[in-house]
């Protein structure tokens, strides 16, 4: 029964391609085109390309469609980085209480020196600090953590890059 819950967890991978990644493409650059304009722009019909981006969000390839936030505009002026040690073999059970805490946006399980990676965004340096000293320290699984401010973000999207023709 293990062998079979393990191979229903396992993610589908369907290799895409290149009118897929355009669409892929495409949509990061703007989540808000019409089926139209992917369609003009990859050069197939709107039923083809309706088609294309339903199977993509089916694959589970198109997780969402989302704003891209500034959050100093936004009122979250403090961002960090949060690294954690924690507890061995307790990556689950300190996952479902770090979703819980205000203002974390990421969360990754690394390797390295450290185990999980948090990317956070609070509305100032107090609130950080509540945050990292009353909140995450009171999670009986971490070890111990380090807070990186980050003084200046640049969210990078395919559209902002350079082209090879750039």
């Amino acid at each position: 029964m293990a062998r079979e819950q393990m191979a229903e967890e396992e993610p589908t991978v369907r290799p895409l391609d290149p009118i897929d990644r355009t669409i892929l493409r495409l949509l990061q650059e703007d989540g808000r085109a019409s089926i139209r304009s992917v369609a003009e722009r990859v050069h197939v019909s709107r039923a083809n390309a309706y088609a294309r981006i339903n199977r993509l969000i089916e694959d589970g390839v198109i997780r969402g469609f989302t704003a891209r936030v500034d959050h100093e505009r936004a009122g979250h002026g403090a961002s960090a980085y949060i690294t954690l040690k924690i507890v061995q073999n307790s990556w689950r059970t300190v996952r479902e209480k770090l979703v819980t805490l205000p203002g974390v946006v990421h969360i990754a399980l690394v390797s390295g020196d450290f185990d999980v990676l948090l990317l956070v965004h609070t509305v100032d340096n107090r609130s950080l600090r509540e945050l990292v000293l009353t909140r995450l320290q009171a999670i009986e699984e971490v070890l111990s953590s380090r807070t990186l401010l980050v003084f200046e973000e640049t969210d990078l999207v395919l559209g902002d890059r350079p082209g090879p023709d750039s």
